[in-house]
C-alpha cells in the first residue's frame, strides 16, 4: 500500500484546514473532493515540477462514522480526548476533514485549497483556516530550529509515520494530529538566551542539544523523548509551521504529527501536560498555550481512491 504525502517536508508554505460537515450524509460532496484535489495536485505538478506541491486529506472519527457507516473502522481514530493538567491543557476541538496543504509557492496551495472548497461546497463548514509559512531556516518563530526529532531516513520516516503489519486493514494509512499554539512573546522575548535554550533543551544559534548536564527534565525535547519498552526512541513525523497575525498580536506554531500509532503522540502529549513524573511539565508549555487538538485518520491512496469511487 502506498501512504500519501505525510513524510513529506514541511515546505514553504503550508494551509491547514479544518472543516466540519454540515451534511454528515452528503457522500457525494466528499468523494467530489476525494477525486478532484488529487486531480489536481497532479495537475499543477506536472505544470510546475519544481513546486513540491502535495495535498494529505484526512477524516475525523465522527466524519468516518458518518460518511463510511459500513466500514470498519481504524482502531486508534476516536474524538481526542482533552488532557487537563494541574497549570496547562490541551483541549480537545471537533473536526471532520482535514487538508494539509504544502507547496514553495503559495498560489499553488491555494489552487488547491481553492479546488478542494469547491468541490465541498456548502456540505461543509470552516472550523480552522491557518496560514503556515517558512520562518528563516526552518525555525519556529520563537526562534529555535524545528523538526529536529524527526527521523532522517526514508525508510525511518515510513515507520514512524505509516500504518503496517499492526493494522492491515488500514495499511499505508496515517494518524494525524494537529495543535494550534499561540505564544506570549513578549514573556518568551524577555527570556535570556540561556534559559530559552533550557526550555527547549537545544543551542538557539546552532542548533545543537544540550549536554544532559545541562539539560533540565522539563526541557521540551526531554519531555517529549519517548521510549519503548526495549529502550529505542519512539519517533513520529512533524509538519510544524510558524503563523502569525502581527496586527493581531497572534504568534503560533501550527503543530501536525504524522504517526503509525496515535498512542506514541498521545505519550508524547500526556509528558508535556501532565508530566512524567506528573508536575514535571514542557517548560515551554509556561509561554504557549494549544488552542485547538483534532485526530484524524489518513487514508492510503489505494483506500482513498476507493473511497472516492
Amino acid at each position: 500500500m502506498s501512504h500519501q504525502d505525510v513524510t513529506n517536508k514541511p515546505g514553504a508554505h503550508a494551509l491547514f484546514l479544518v472543516y466540519g460537515l454540515n451534511r454528515p450524509d452528503d457522500i457525494d460532496s466528499v468523494k467530489a473532493c476525494l477525486d478532484g484535489v488529487p486531480a489536481t495536485v497532479k495537475s499543477l505538478r506536472g505544470r510546475f515540477p519544481h513546486e513540491e506541491v502535495s495535498c494529505v486529506i484526512g477524516f475525523g472519527s465522527d466524519a468516518w462514522d458518518h460518511l463510511f457507516p459500513k466500514r470498519k473502522k481504524p482502531a486508534e481514530l476516536k474524538p481526542f480526548e482533552e488532557i487537563k493538567g494541574e497549570r496547562h491543557t490541551a483541549p480537545s476541538t471537533p473536526g471532520d476533514i482535514l487538508l494539509h496543504v504544502r507547496a514553495s509557492r503559495m498560489d499553488l496551495a491555494y489552487e488547491v485549497a481553492s479546488a478542494a472548497a469547491e468541490f465541498l461546497g456548502d456540505s461543509v463548514f470552516s472550523l480552522d483556516e491557518t496560514h503556515g509559512f517558512r520562518y528563516l531556516d526552518s525555525r519556529a518563530i520563537i526562534g529555535f530550529v524545528d523538526g529536529t526529532e524527526n527521523p532522517d531516513v526514508q525508510d525511518e520516516k515510513e515507520a514512524a509515520a505509516v500504518i503496517g503489519d499492526g493494522e492491515p486493514d488500514f495499511a499505508g494509512g496515517s494518524y494525524v494530529f494537529v495543535q494550534k499554539y499561540v505564544h506570549d512573546m513578549k514573556a518568551w522575548n524577555a527570556l535570556p538566551a540561556e534559559e530559552q535554550e533550557k526550555a527547549v533543551g537545544r543551542r538557539k544559534y546552532d542548533d545543537r542539544e544540550l549536554a544532559d548536564g545541562v539539560k533540565p527534565e522539563n526541557a521540551h525535547n526531554a519531555v517529549t523523548n519517548i521510549k519503548a519498552d526495549d529502550g529505542s526512541e519512539i519517533k513520529i513525523v512533524r509538519a510544524n509551521m510558524a503563523f502569525a497575525n502581527p496586527s493581531q498580536n497572534e504568534h503560533g506554531t501550527y503543530f501536525i504529527g504524522y504517526a503509525s500509532t496515535f498512542t506514541a503522540t498521545r505519550r508524547m502529549l500526556e509528558n508535556m501536560f501532565l508530566g512524567d513524573p506528573p508536575g514535571n511539565t514542557d517548560r515551554l508549555l509556561d509561554f504557549s498555550a494549544a488552542r485547538t487538538g483534532t485526530l484524524f485518520f489518513v487514508p492510503s491512496q489505494e483506500l482513498l481512491e476507493e473511497l472516492a469511487e
